[in-house]
């Protein structure tokens, strides 16, 4: 902790008027902050009060009045309890109970005192704890040093006891650390004071470092320094005095942030933002929400989403309700079995017992369906007479036909093209595509490999696609082909740079005029260069440098003969004595400089003029002398004390404008007049 050097010790009130010179030099000198603090102190050693009306009519004396009031009444409550403390060594009073300001500051100030006495007669030191507040720390310490020098009288000077009493009650008004602490009111430090009696010691709040001046506090950045807390997760923010931890991500739905950074869940149901009609129960869950109807269903129901009970159709949602040689019947809210009775089909018959059908071996003998030099092969409902591999045995002219698998099995043998042959077929595939070891497949061909686009190739499925890089366009003759495009040549091309467009190959770069501006960053805009900031102009001392779009005016001018300069841009009329003609020129002759381009949308305000404090009954009248002889601007009255000059068509090429304009003032029957010189450079456009 660094030490701040001594300060004088002042009176309260001249600290507080000091604090309130600002509020001096705004209400004016004649203003008497000192009486204004001492009718503060009156009200509030006569009334108690500090909520009365002030009387002064001046809004600082009033808040000085407030101020040394408030100060004077905390005063008062803290001395009565000190007195309280050293009178009944406790702090009880009729208004201990309450709440009011009062009894805090009672209340407190004899806490303090009784804990400043309790130090010193346990032997320990006067110098109180930063912890328990300024205030109380300045009481504590003065009770505990008041404690030690009453303890320093022996008995045996009874004699002199009263005379001694006397002086010590002398001193005491004069040393009282708790009157007179250098640390009253604040001191020197920004934050934190205490005076040891020998030196004055600053301190900062937590969450702020002592600079080396000793006296001020600078904010820690928790967040550089590595002394957060913040989680895995969490990003730390830096405050004044403090830091904040903030969730990279946030919870999502159905979920809040906590002030710890958790997310919680929220209770739709409980909160009452759920969507559930009335014949429905909310069921919370965790990120949403469920609505279950309030009316439950018989067995052999289901319930949907609006609530309606609807019939289960067991024959279907459960696995063989009825026994073998039974069919289920749905019913509603149940199902029957009725007993079946078979019908056999071609190539089957009943059983022995008559519940089911059992395939007929119509190859068994004596039976030879396929003839002489075939085979027979039973199949469940039939037979088939085996020929070779790839044909069919064909009942009626009882031979062997090739069997055309392509139409037989469409799409279920070849990928993508399939050819009959004689017992056999063959598979083949379309453009962009290539048969893969086993007949059937397809896989794609990669055409890009053999390089077929002049820039960039993208394989596609069965094929490729020729594209091109940034400013390069597809040619629409062979699709293979890159053309450069010409950007500047765009619709919209004139859009694309603010002066001048450059087409290369691939691209296009923006330019600007040879002087006076340069490119922006954004490699489009021309920025105009502010010659005057950068001091590349070539005006001299005597000269004044003005920034111009792409260039820069140097500017100087001498005041007119029976004027004088009272300022960088205003001449003064001189008195006039005896000089005739002098009342008629104006009072005062100001120079102004504007700038604007060319295609300024007109019509558009230039200048406005008029008297800079307006008093009822003013009237004005305003008018262009000189500079205006092509028209381009005009005046108008805006007002009984004001009027402007206005740009009424569009000036065609750059050039420089000396504008002069005359205001006539009438006030109280004189006539008053001002003149404007205005210098106005036209600039050309981007």
């Amino acid at each position: 902790m660094e030490r701040a050097p001594p300060s004088p010790r002042l009176p309260l009130p001249l600290l507080l008027l000091g604090g309130l010179s600002l509020l001096a030099a705004r209400a004016g000198a004649d203003v008497p902050l000192e009486a204004c603090c001492a009718d503060g102190h009156r009200m509030a050693t006569q009334h108690r009060d500090c909520s009365l009306p002030y009387a002064s009519e001046s809004k600082e004396c009033r808040m000085v009045q407030e101020q040394c009031c408030h100060n004077q009444l905390e005063e008062l409550h803290c001395a009565t309890g000190i007195n309280l403390a050293n009178e009944q060594d406790g702090c009880t009073t009729p208004y201990s109970d309450n709440a009011s300001l009062e009894a805090m500051f009672v209340k407190r100030c004899c806490h303090c005192c009784l804990l400043g006495r309790a130090a010193q007669a346990q032997g320990q030191s006067c110098e109180y704890n930063l912890m328990v507040g300024y205030q109380c720390g300045l009481v504590f310490r003065a009770c505990c040093v008041k404690g030690q020098e009453t303890a320093d009288f022996a008995p045996g000077d009874v004699g002199d006891l009263q005379e001694t009493a006397k002086i010590s009650e002398v001193k005491e008004e004069q040393e009282d650390p708790y009157l007179n602490d250098r640390c009253r009111g604040g001191g020197p430090c920004k934050q934190q004071c205490r005076d040891t009696g020998e030196e004055v010691v600053c301190s900062c709040f937590v969450g702020y470092q002592l600079l080396p001046d000793g006296v001020s506090c600078e904010d820690i950045n928790e967040c550089i320094t590595g002394s957060h807390n913040c989680r895995l997760g969490e990003n730390c923010i830096n405050t004044v005095g403090s830091f904040r931890c903030q969730r990279e991500s946030s919870c999502g739905t159905g979920y809040e942030l906590t002030e710890n950074n958790d997310c919680k869940d929220i209770d739709e149901c409980e909160s009452g933002i759920h969507n559930c009609l009335p014949d429905f129960i909310c069921q919370n869950t965790l990120g949403s929400f469920r609505c279950r109807p309030k009316l439950q269903c018989k067995s052999g129901f289901i319930q949907d989403a609006l609530g309606n009970c609807i019939d289960i159709n067991e024959c279907l949602s459960i696995s063989a309700p009825c026994p073998v040689g039974q069919t289920c019947i749905n019913t509603e809210g149940s199902y029957t079995c009725q007993k079946n009775v078979p019908n056999c089909g071609r190539g089957y018959h009943l059983n022995d017992e008559g519940n089911r059908c059992v395939d007929v071996d119509e190859c068994s003998p004596p039976a030879e369906p396929c003839g002489p030099g075939h085979r027979c092969v039973n199949s469940p409902g039939s037979f088939r007479c085996e020929c070779k591999a790839g044909y069919y045995f064909d009942g009626i002219s009882r031979t062997c036909i090739d069997i055309n698998e392509c139409r037989r099995y469409p799409g279920r043998l070849c990928g993508h093209k399939c050819e009959n042959t004689p017992g056999s077929y063959f598979c083949s595939c379309t453009v962009g595509f290539r048969l893969l070891a086993d007949g059937r497949s397809c896989e794609d061909m990669n055409e890009c490999n053999s390089s077929p686009c002049s820039q960039e190739c993208a394989n596609v499925y069965g094929s490729y696609q020729c594209y091109c890089r940034r400013g390069y366009q597809l040619s629409d003759v062979d699709g293979v082909t890159c053309e450069d495009i010409d950007e500047c040549a765009l619709p919209t091309g004139g859009h694309i740079c603010s002066y001048r467009c450059i087409n290369f190959p691939g691209s296009f770069q923006c330019s600007c005029p040879s002087s006076g501006y340069r490119l922006a960053p954004n490699g489009r805009n021309c920025q105009d260069i502010d010659e005057c900031v950068t001091g590349i102009h070539n005006c001299s001392v005597n000269e004044t440098c003005f920034n111009i779009q792409g260039g820069f005016r140097c500017l100087a001018f001498e005041c007119p003969e029976n004027y004088r300069r009272s300022a960088d841009t205003r001449c003064e009329r001189l008195p006039c004595h005896e000089n005739q003609e002098c009342p008629k020129l104006p009072l005062r002759i100001t120079y102004y400089h504007l700038s604007f381009p060319t295609n300024i949308h007109v019509p558009a305000v230039v200048f406005r003029m008029g008297p800079s404090s307006a008093v009822p009954g003013d009237s004005m009248q305003l008018a262009i002398t000189s500079g205006n002889e092509e028209g381009f601007f005009t005046t108008q009255k805006v007002s009984h004390h004001s009027g402007v000059v206005a740009l009424t068509k569009p000036v065609p090429e750059p050039r420089d404008l000396l504008l002069t304009v005359k205001m006539d003032l009438y006030r109280h029957g004189t006539v008053s007049s001002f003149v404007a010189k205005l210098f106005i450079f036209v600039s050309a456009e981007l």
